[in-house]
């Protein structure tokens, strides 16, 4: 992916949350944590892998400096908002070696669909 460059000819990657985005209800009611995971997920996104966006649990939990059971909480609460949504279930792979869940980022376009922002219709 060619990244925009400045003045100066260089560029570099970074997170960024509309204020669109951050001012709906369901982003400004929820808590830090689950906040600082979608963040994450969203580093993995690089503008053509949505819906093929991975992060383990072990691996979110490490980067977030978290226990993993706190990270399943903070994964089911992105998606019970509308943040994201599972794409494909973590399994064993053919080789036995485990295969995490990948998910869609609700904000943005998978493919040729149009992005959903669940997270709009999300209330108490």
């Amino acid at each position: 992916m060619a990244y925009k460059t400045g003045k100066r000819g260089k560029g570099s990657r970074h997170v960024r949350l509309e204020e669109w985005f951050q001012s709906s209800k369901a982003w400004s009611s929820m808590k830090p944590g689950p906040r600082a995971l979608y963040i994450e997920l969203k580093r993995r996104f690089n503008g053509g892998n949505n819906g093929d966006i991975f992060l383990s649990h072990r691996d979110a939990a490490k980067a977030l400096n978290i226990g993993r059971d706190t990270v399943a909480g903070y994964y089911a609460e992105l998606e019970n908002r509308g943040f994201i949504n599972k794409t494909r279930g973590h399994c064993l792979g053919p080789a036995g070696v485990g295969q995490s869940s990948t998910y869609a980022l609700t904000e943005s376009a998978v493919g040729l669909k149009a992005a959903t922002k669940d997270f709009l219709q999300w209330s108490k």
